[in-house]
């Protein structure tokens, strides 16, 4: 069958690549000719542009313009070797489509050819940002005669806002089949008069932990090893709480502290220039993440590590919460209160695993059955 998924493409973070990936690479693996569409509007289109001034005090006039860009321009320049890093792991492990659509208008004139059509992962669906509110993302563009199905969709938020409800309910009607990452997700739904939702892991899930090793750099691996211990901070919000738990940690271990959020000045060495290869081999060693960030948290299960989970500050916190709570470690979602009781190597990652290959097994059935339909 040939399938075209659809997702935020190309926003230059490690769990939106690596999520678009597990995708078409599970459904690569049973047997699918699976691509990505290249949908770039341009709201998802501004990372590392050289001549935008983000600050409209400075747009007041060309003088004042000036002087924003001489000052942000050196490190902007360093910036893009983040980009780069992106680029050449979208270009090896992402499979897209040639053509460049940038709004759901030119998607419609012209619908890339497939038989299926996947909404999905990430938060697709998060009204905050504007890609809840472009019907594209809800396959909006797809025919009626087409198979058009969402794979863990995530609205990463308790609630929809009321002026988004109507909207929301209007387009995923036109969806073959249904299914959302979070209960949170589930629940806003079935509240919109949804019956047949179901609850599915986000696709990093999917892969083998195996399938995972293999896009890990031995040599990048063998230099970390050689250099000590150390925990992982991913930390979007740089979090005096998480910075607390780190410096304790190290004082107490001896262990460095690693980041990739380039906010993290107290961490030994940071690797927010790096791409996503260089984030799984890096995790793929560490004690200890802590980390704000949903998939952070997903491979720690997966490579069965301390961690240790944050909320973020944005309100878009259903997705660790809801992860944590479907292998019974919501105790690990800490806050300044509840850091002084955390100890390592407490994880029964036997436990976790089995409760993983349940959801796991529910989530391939989900993607299969509905394909099969």
């Amino acid at each position: 069958m040939k399938i075209k998924t659809i997702t935020c493409h190309e926003v230059y973070n490690y769990g939106a690549s690596l999520q678009e990936y597990a995708l078409l690479r599970y459904l690569e693996n049973l047997g699918h000719e699976a691509e990505t569409i290249h949908y770039k509007p341009p709201y998802l289109s501004k990372h590392f542009k050289l001549w935008i001034v983000s600050n409209e005090f400075f747009n007041k006039n060309i003088i004042l313009r000036g002087i924003y860009l001489i000052l942000k321009l050196p490190k902007r320049l360093i910036n893009l070797k983040r980009k780069r890093k992106f680029d050449e792991f979208s270009i090896k492990y992402i499979k897209t489509g040639n053509r460049l659509y940038r709004s759901n208008e030119e998607l419609k004139d012209n619908v890339p050819e497939a038989d299926a059509y996947i909404c999905g992962s990430d938060q697709i669906w998060n009204s905050f940002f504007e890609n809840g509110k472009d019907a594209t993302f809800y396959l909006d563009f797809v025919p009626n005669d087409k198979l058009k199905l969402s794979y863990a969709a995530s609205f990463a938020i308790d609630e929809l806002e009321d002026d988004i409800k109507g909207f929301v309910k209007e387009k995923v009607s036109n969806l073959d089949h249904i299914s959302v990452r979070e209960s949170s997700g589930k629940r806003i739904l079935e509240n919109l008069g949804f019956d047949k939702v179901t609850q599915v892991l986000d696709p990093v899930f999917l892969l083998d932990p195996k399938e995972w090793t293999r896009l890990m750099l031995p040599q990048v691996e063998e230099d970390i090893i050689n250099k000590g211990k150390f925990i992982i901070v991913y930390d979007f919000d740089n979090d005096p709480v998480i910075k607390e738990l780190a410096e304790r940690l190290k004082k107490e271990k001896g262990w460095k502290i690693y980041a990739f959020n380039e906010m993290i000045d107290y961490a030994d060495k940071n690797f927010y220039l790096d791409g996503p290869e260089v984030f799984l081999s890096i995790l793929n060693n560490a004690e200890c993440i802590l980390a704000n960030s949903f998939h952070a948290v997903a491979y720690s299960l997966i490579l069965h590590k301390n961690i240790a989970v944050f909320n973020r500050s944005d309100k878009i916190n259903t997705r660790m919460r809801d992860l944590l709570q479907s292998v019974e470690l919501n105790n690990f979602l800490l806050n300044k209160d509840t850091i002084s009781d955390y100890k390592l190597d407490i994880i029964d990652y036997k436990q976790v695993q089995d409760k993983l290959d349940v959801l796991i097994e529910k989530s391939k059935k989900y993607l299969d059955t509905a394909l099969e339909n």
